[in-house]
């Protein structure tokens, strides 16, 4: 199936959840969805066997600048050898996303960076917490706003 068919069955199932898309002149066409609706999406482009998007490749989080964060998720069908990349966009002031943790499991570290990195919140997530930074730190180090501490703990930060 070819990315138009993709954005078409997901536009025809969700309507106004699929809030953008750039499918055409890009190397890897995506579609960006609604924060709140990215688990129904996930779901139905994993169940229909038309689809069949049985592995997520890669989650990354993303900081826009200007209070925008983002995530991006990576499809891909074993079945059909076919691929789609997802968008979501969150504030910072409201940087919260329905996990897809419970459709590929493999999204549960992945999410766990990204709200590690970047303070993104994914609703539903079972064991939202720190991953690669010491659970006591404070703030999101891939945030370009983001001050490295001088001291942690009273011991000098080196960078």
């Amino acid at each position: 199936m070819i990315p138009q068919e993709i954005h078409d069955n997901i536009k025809t199932r969700f309507g106004d959840a699929v809030v953008e898309a750039k499918i055409d002149g890009v190397i890897d066409p995506w579609v960006k969805i609604a924060p709140d609706k990215i688990k129904e999406v996930a779901l139905f482009l994993r169940d229909d066997e038309a689809l069949a998007f049985d592995s997520l490749m890669c989650l990354s989080g993303i900081d826009y600048t200007g209070g925008k964060l983002g995530v991006v998720y990576h499809l891909h069908s074993i079945k059909w050898n076919h691929k789609i990349t997802l968008k979501v966009d969150v504030t910072v002031e409201n940087p919260h996303c329905v996990s897809v943790e419970s459709v590929w499991k493999t999204a549960n570290w992945h999410e766990r960076e990204a709200f590690d990195m970047y303070g993104i919140i994914f609703d539903e997530h079972p064991d939202l917490r720190r991953i690669l930074m010491p659970y006591d730190w404070e703030g999101h180090p891939l945030r370009k706003d983001y001050q490295v501490p001088e001291f942690y703990n009273g011991m000098k930060v080196p960078y």
